[in-house]
C-alpha cells in the first residue's frame, strides 16, 4: 500500500446512517442531529449512507442532520447504486438523480456499486455501471468511485484485476469473521492489499454481536481492561490495519456516539498482548458453539419436512456465542424462509441416519425452537 493512499489522513470512526434512532416509525431528526454533532465536534467525519438504507430516509435524513448544518468540505457523505434495481442507464441515472436530491449535495465524495458479489458484479457489466460511474466522476458529481463486496478472495481478484479505476474497496471485516470461512474476511483484505486498493470497512461489530456477547466469553476482554468497552476492541483491530480508510460504526443511540468517539480519538493500534486477549475471547465463542453442524447438508437431503436444519443450526450457534437475540432470529427467519421451522420436526430420526457428526438433530432443533418465539 502506498504511504499517501486515499483516504489516509480521514478519522478512522466512520458514521453508518443505516441504523439511525427511529421515534414513532421515521428516523428521529433531533436524536440524529446530536449524534452528528458530537460525531464532528470530536473531529470525526466520514458519513456513510445508502440508497436504499431506511427505505430511502437515510439519504434525507443526511441532508437534514448533516449537508444543511455543516460546510461542505468538513465532511465525507458515500452513498451507494443498487445493483438489484438496475436494468438499464436510464435506471441508475434515475437512481443517481434522486439519490443527490434526498442528500441535497452536488456531488459525493465516495459513490460505491452497492454489495458486487460474482453474480451482480456481471449485472454490473451489463448495465454499463462502471462506466456509468466514471461518467459521475469526470463530470465532478462523484469524487472517488470503489465498491461494496460481499463474496469470496477469488471473486474480488477478478474484480479488481478488471477494474483498476476502482479506488477503494468496503468489506465485512472484524476479528471473529478474520478466519471465517463464510466471509474470509483476511483472505479479502489481503486481495485489495494486492492490488493496492484501500478498504473501508463495514460490519466491525458484526451487526453488534460483538458486544453482546456472553461475560463468560468476554471475560479476558473485561479482565484486561476493566474500562474499555467491547466495542473498543472490535473498531481498534479494524483501525489497526495498514490500508484502512475508516471503520463504520452504525451507531444509533448518543451513547454508542459517545463511547465510540472516544477511544477512536486517538486510537492506539492493539498490542501483542491484546492480540492475545482477542483470540482467546474467539477461542471461547467456538466453544460455545454447542452444535458441531458441518453444513454438509446430508441431514436436509432426507428430511420429509424440508427443515433447513444447518442453517438453523447456524443461527443458534450465532446465538449461543454472541448472546444477540435479534441478530440471530434475523438469521433463523432468513434460514426458514421457504422452508419448515425448527418446530416442524415430526421426529422420524432420518436426518440422525445421515449425519457424520452423529449430532441429536431432534433435540437441538428443540432448543432452537426458541428463535421462533417473539
Amino acid at each position: 500500500m502506498q504511504e499517501n493512499y486515499l483516504g489516509k489522513n480521514i478519522p478512522k470512526l466512520g458514521f453508518g446512517l443505516m441504523r439511525l434512532p427511529m421515534k414513532d416509525g421515521a428516523v428521529d431528526l433531533e436524536l440524529t442531529k446530536k449524534m452528528v454533532d458530537l460525531y464532528m465536534e470530536r473531529g470525526f467525519t466520514y458519513f456513510d449512507t445508502a440508497y436504499v438504507y431506511i427505505n430511502g430516509t437515510s439519504e434525507v435524513a443526511a441532508r437534514e442532520a448533516i449537508v444543511k448544518r455543516y460546510p461542505r468540505e468538513s465532511f465525507q457523505l458515500a452513498t451507494k447504486l443498487p445493483m438489484h434495481e438496475l436494468k438499464t442507464e436510464e435506471d441508475m441515472e434515475r437512481i443517481f438523480t434522486t439519490s443527490m436530491e434526498r442528500a441535497g449535495v452536488e456531488y459525493f465524495d465516495f459513490y460505491l456499486l452497492h454489495g458486487l458479489n460474482a453474480n451482480t458484479a456481471k449485472t454490473a457489466e451489463e448495465v454499463g455501471a462502471w462506466e456509468f460511474i466514471r461518467k459521475k466522476k469526470e463530470e465532478g458529481k462523484i469524487r472517488h468511485i470503489g465498491f461494496s463486496f460481499h463474496d469470496t478472495p477469488e471473486t474480488l481478484e477478478s474484480i479488481l484485476s478488471a477494474h483498476p479505476e476502482a479506488e477503494f474497496v468496503q468489506l465485512q471485516i472484524n476479528y471473529a469473521d478474520w478466519e471465517n470461512p463464510g466471509v474470509q474476511s483476511r483472505r479479502c483484505y489481503e486481495t485489495a492489499m494486492k492490488h493496492n486498493t484501500p478498504v473501508l470497512i463495514m460490519e466491525p461489530v458484526k451487526g453488534g454481536s460483538l458486544v453482546t456477547m456472553r461475560e463468560d466469553i468476554s471475560a479476558p476482554m473485561r479482565e484486561y481492561a476493566p474500562d474499555a468497552s467491547l466495542a473498543s476492541w472490535a473498531l481498534r483491530f479494524c483501525a489497526s490495519l495498514p490500508g484502512i480508510i475508516t471503520a463504520l460504526s452504525g451507531m444509533s443511540t448518543l451513547e454508542q456516539v459517545e463511547d465510540n468517539t472516544a477511544f477512536m480519538q486517538n486510537v492506539k493500534p492493539l498490542s501483542e498482548a491484546e492480540y492475545a486477549v482477542i483470540e482467546e475471547v474467539k477461542k471461547r465463542m467456538e466453544e460455545a458453539r454447542t452444535i458441531p453442524c458441518t453444513d454438509c447438508k446430508y441431514c436436509v437431503n432426507s428430511c420429509p419436512q424440508s427443515i433447513n436444519i444447518p442453517g438453523i443450526f447456524a443461527a443458534y450457534n450465532h446465538y449461543m456465542s454472541y448472546n444477540h437475540l435479534s441478530a440471530a432470529k434475523n438469521q433463523y427467519r432468513n434460514a426458514v424462509r421457504e422452508r419448515g421451522k425448527a418446530s416442524d420436526c415430526i421426529k422420524c430420526g432420518a436426518c440422525e441416519e445421515q449425519c457424520p457428526q452423529h449430532i441429536e438433530i431432534r433435540k437441538m432443533l428443540e432448543e432452537a425452537a426458541v428463535l421462533e418465539e417473539e
